[in-house]
């Protein structure tokens, strides 16, 4: 695998959901795997980096980008290559998580990124490897490029 793909599939990081201990609980763990070889995964929550690169574990819906710092990205993912979710148990159709990559400006390809869902919705994601991706969003009306799982405590890589 050439070295630039590694960190794609493997800055797939795992987006997880798991049954909590409570009844009708929901928890959703992010799970970073940096095949890369340089960089440092961010998970990004209201501007504040939450993790770089730990397992991150979020009690009830979550929503955060995500990105792979090699230098050129700023807080937001500026510059890079972006995940967006939004994790939730779906409480009607279509309400379900969504996960995405975006090259909306002002990101920009920067390293292959994909990720996908596991123990429901399994092998569902996306991965881009190069600057002109299907999988991505390049303008705010590319809705294909969202993946949804509409099933309870799954989880995503």
């Amino acid at each position: 695998m050439p070295a630039f793909m590694a960190f794609s599939v493997f800055f797939s990081f795992f987006l997880g959901i798991f049954s909590a201990m409570g009844v009708g609980a929901e928890t959703h763990t992010i799970k970073f795997i940096n095949q890369c070889g340089r960089g440092t995964p961010c998970l990004v929550v209201n501007a504040q980096n939450v993790s770089t690169g730990q397992d991150y574990v979020a009690n009830g819906i979550f929503s955060a980008i995500a990105y792979l710092q090699t230098g050129e990205c700023n807080v937001n993912g500026e510059e890079c290559t972006l995940l967006e979710m939004n994790l939730a148990n779906p409480t009607c159709p279509g309400c379900g998580s969504s996960v995405d990559i975006s090259l909306i400006d002002p990101h920009r390809y920067n390293v292959e990124t994909s990720f996908a869902y596991y123990n429901g919705c399994d092998g569902f994601g996306a991965d881009c490897n190069n600057p002109s991706c299907a999988a991505a969003f390049y303008a705010p009306e590319d809705w294909y490029a969202q993946r949804q799982c509409e099933v309870d405590n799954f989880c995503h890589r």
